[in-house]
């Protein structure tokens, strides 16, 4: 198919078809045709994120600017055609307006939580929501889940109040349509709604890349997880959409970035302290010991489940925490009292003084200063950069990736297996400053979701200390080793929710070193 055969397929299943119009332009005439983001990225071969930047702020350049340029001339020009051959209506007086009928209104409430180009449907027998838990009425775009945010149970920041009537329509003007009946599903979204839907779920997605790649190569197992592992990033970006259909939150890709959160030269870093755990304790208790370095699973994989800010990041200063929020934050940390037998939360650190911290590590050191544990002072916040956060944001996104994890271990499928961890790992790394993703530039999201995993690692050496074992070490997101009967402490076993034995040693006491 020729670069604008696809854009064509679109047009035509709208009607007959130069400059780019303003980004508030391009979105209605998108609204107008009926056109989901995924089905206008799918005919130009970008992602909906690309296409909701191109409707918020960001414009396409080269190759694409001309295509995208020729769909908004051609669905432009339609809509002029369909304006002229309308006939002038003739004067009526205007009926005295009808009661709202309640059915209505619940149709209306229940499509107003579902994304474009959902698939909704009702279920006869309810399932848990795959944001809260709880019994949920309806499926959307294969997910079960409550359509209305107020039945939900999940931990969310409020979403934005939801537009009147008049204002969700847009501002491109339409025929009055005829009141409409309750129906069980979801909304349409006319003759060319289904065109370019995929057929099948999220997980499936990563299903047919690897049967594609298997068959491309003839079987060759190396050759199939190569060629899989190049394509990984673009690969999660595209199930990242998938993913998102139906949430109730939209991502801001390209949001403005405070400096301290750019690099301050070429190859340097940022100014965010992650908190990465670096320990070994100094000494162990008398005697010889038996050590066993555990691995934790899917480290990355667990930690895209944080609290991640929505939108673009706002200044604060001199307030106390928003747990409705998450961002950076400017912090004087507390002391640590407790080297001996547990690793600083806030990683080893050799400067003294205030540090910028993500939300994972700031809300671990609140923890761990509150009433439960009182194991420090409470962190003194300066200021803070933040938004509305929600800890969702991604949750389908990593079940998906999670079901195919777990398949995969239980078929022994490598391929499988190397594939979606290069997807989930490659994803958290490029979202930065990084050639390798343009699709998606949140550095805050990358310093959130590597912090969350340290203060997931920091947490089971807790656990660990808590039930009675000797910490000896904690290293990155996935290494903690421990004296002791482990297993009554944690599973074994490859899942996310486990941990494996990554080496065994005999140490000494008056030290930590390996013998």
């Amino acid at each position: 198919m020729g670069d604008f055969d696809a854009i064509d397929s679109l047009l035509a299943a709208v009607g007959p078809e130069a400059g780019l119009p303003a980004p508030g332009v391009r979105r209605e005439l998108r609204e107008q045709a009926r056109l989901s983001k995924a089905q206008v990225a799918r005919a130009l071969g970008v992602s909906p994120s690309t296409v909701a930047g191109w409707e918020d702020t960001r414009d396409p350049s080269g190759e694409l600017r001309t295509r995208y340029a020729y769909l908004l001339d051609g669905l432009a020009a339609k809509f002029a055609v369909e304006v002229q051959e309308e006939p002038e209506p003739e004067p009526v007086q205007e009926p005295e307006p009808e009661p709202v009928q309640e059915p209505a209104a619940a149709d209306d409430a229940s499509t107003a939580g579902a994304g474009e180009g959902d698939d909704v449907e009702s279920l006869a027998v309810p399932e848990p929501c795959v944001l809260c838990g709880q019994p949920a009425g309806s499926r959307v775009a294969g997910f079960a889940q409550h359509l209305d945010p107020a039945d939900c149970h999940a931990v969310t920041a409020p979403g934005p109040a939801p537009a009147p009537a008049s204002e969700a329509a847009g501002p491109v003007a339409r025929k009055e349509a005829p009141p409409r009946t309750p129906r069980p599903s979801g909304r349409s979204h006319g003759p060319a709604g289904r065109a370019f839907q995929e057929p099948s779920g999220p997980v499936d997605l990563i299903g047919r890349a690897v049967r594609a790649a298997l068959a491309e190569h003839e079987g060759d197992v190396d050759a199939a997880t190569a060629a899989l592992l190049k394509r990984a990033i673009p690969d999660a970006m595209r199930l990242l959409d998938e993913t998102r259909k139906g949430a109730r939150y939209d991502i801001v890709a390209h949001p403005w970035i405070p400096d301290i959160l750019k690099k301050q030269t070429s190859r340097g870093a940022d100014q965010i302290w992650e908190a990465r755990p670096k320990w070994t304790r100094h000494e162990l208790p008398p005697g010889r010991h038996e050590v066993t370095a555990l691995d934790i699973n899917g480290a990355y994989l667990s930690a895209l489940k944080t609290h991640l800010p929505l939108g673009q990041l706002e200044h604060s200063a001199g307030l106390a925490h928003d747990r409705r929020r998450a961002g950076v934050h400017l912090i004087t940390p507390p002391a640590w009292e407790h080297e001996a037998v547990l690793p600083n939360p806030l990683g080893q650190r050799d400067e003294p003084g205030p540090l910028w911290v993500t939300e994972p590590t700031l809300r671990l050191l609140l923890r761990l200063s509150g009433p439960k544990y009182g194991l420090c002072a409470p962190p003194e916040i300066h200021e803070s950069y933040t938004s509305g956060a929600t800890e969702n944001l991604l949750e389908k996104f990593r079940v998906a990736l999670k079901d195919a994890r777990d398949a995969a271990i239980t078929e022994n499928d490598e391929v499988t297996l190397e594939y979606v961890k290069a997807m989930y790992s490659k994803f958290v790394s490029t979202m930065g400053e990084s050639n390798y993703n343009r699709e998606l530039y949140r550095p805050d999201w990358m310093h959130i979701i590597r912090s969350q995993a340290f203060a997931n690692l920091w947490m089971k050496a807790l656990k660990a200390h808590d039930e009675g074992l000797a910490v000896v070490r904690a290293m990155g997101t996935d290494e903690l080793h421990v004296i002791g009967d482990w297993r009554r402490v944690f599973a074994e076993g490859r899942g996310v929710t486990e941990v494996k034995v990554k080496d065994a040693y005999t140490a000494a006491a008056g030290t930590g070193e390996e013998e």
